[in-house]
């Protein structure tokens, strides 16, 4: 094996799935954790502190036979904001998605106000986003504004 076959990571390519790329190494397990990969019986393969231009140090997630719902991809988009997503179909990307912060949420973050109907009443939270660059989210119901960081995941 000659010195530059040594710096390669080899990494089975993907027949069908789904690659996040891109993701802030310290979001890396909380986004395995909300999308619940850790029950997933498919492939997965990640890598965490990778090398990044754009971001410093990174981290991906590869996962065989899964393809996100688009409630899946809005959770990863708060986290994350600017992963990249990408589709594989027979060994090719089929599609390339950038993430991007949706004007709203239902049902798939908690108030963080104790008080608010949502905590108190069998009913979905909604979040309205006010701020993407800054990451800025308002309960639709008792009008709470909380950050990105803030947010309890469902």
């Amino acid at each position: 094996m000659d010195k530059d076959n040594k710096k390669e990571l080899k990494v089975a390519a993907l027949k069908d799935g789904t690659v996040i790329d891109h993701i802030p190494s310290d979001k890396l397990f909380k986004v395995i954790s909300i999308l619940k990969l850790e029950d997933c019986k498919c492939q997965m393969t990640f890598g965490f502190n990778l090398d990044s231009h754009k971001i410093g140090k990174k981290g991906i997630i590869k996962v065989a036979e899964k393809f996100l719902r688009q409630d899946e991809v809005n959770k990863v988009a708060v986290l994350a904001p600017n992963a990249k997503i990408n589709i594989i179909k027979d060994y090719e990307v089929i599609e390339k998605k950038t993430l991007e912060l949706p004007d709203e949420f239902i049902g798939s973050m908690k108030c963080m106000n104790p008080k608010c109907i949502t905590n108190n009443e069998p009913m979905a939270s909604k979040f309205i986003t006010i701020d993407k660059e800054k990451g800025l989210f308002k309960c639709h119901y008792c009008e709470r504004v909380v950050k990105s960081e803030d947010l309890i995941i469902e």
